[in-house]
């Protein structure tokens, strides 16, 4: 995946002299992992050189591991925490949230809190419980930068999150099995140098 500055202004803070994040992993699998390895890297647009028409087909692939080649439209939406809720929180908004299921047959969950699908930023769409990353370096908690899903949407989400001129057309988005269709979420740390990351599998 490549994202462009430009493209994503004021939502995803890029270091000061890079452009381009580059999302990248081997598509084969790994001793001692059952899934993909990836690497985040920030780069500037101006230093990549001639991009190939067509990218190399690495050697023995792992299919489900290849998502197909497709161009990324962002859009920006607001979301709110589901298993990151507070407990407090929780406690005060439980009702609420019934009330408003029975009103509308809106779920909070599925509706209204985190968008599913592949996304930058935002809260990961946990499946388990949260496994948020601590930085080895600093001690602080990551923060998220990118989920990458099998899916993009299920049945009862996408008459919510999905764009209106989408949601009669059949989409498998990227093709991805990960996993039992489950996701990927990418984390770094904005304070240390170097912006350390690190990755969370999460599957339903």
């Amino acid at each position: 995946m490549q994202i462009y500055r430009a493209d994503v202004p004021h939502i995803v803070p890029f270091p000061e002299d890079c452009d381009l994040l580059q999302v990248l992993w081997c598509p084969r699998k790994h001793s001692g992992h059952r899934w993909i390895v990836p690497h985040i890297q920030w780069r500037r647009a101006g230093s990549v050189g001639e991009a190939l028409e067509t990218p190399p087909t690495p050697a023995e692939p792992w299919a489900d591991y290849v998502p197909h080649p497709c161009a990324v439209h962002p859009e920006l939406v607001t979301e709110y925490p589901y298993w990151d809720l507070h407990d407090d929180m929780w406690d005060e908004l439980e009702f609420r949230f019934l009330d408003l299921d029975q009103e509308t047959g809106w779920d909070y969950q599925s509706h209204l809190s985190t968008a599913p699908g592949t996304k930058l930023v935002g809260y990961p769409g946990w499946c388990q419980e949260p496994q948020w990353p601590v930085c080895t370096g600093c001690g602080n908690r990551m923060e998220h930068l990118l989920t990458v899903e099998s899916t993009e949407a299920d049945a009862v989400s996408r008459q919510a999150w999905t764009p209106v001129e989408e949601r009669h057309t059949p989409t498998s988005g990227p093709g991805l099995v990960l996993g039992d269709l489950g996701g990927v979420y990418l984390f770094e740390c904005h304070v240390c140098p170097g912006r350390p990351f690190t990755h969370r599998y999460d599957c339903p």
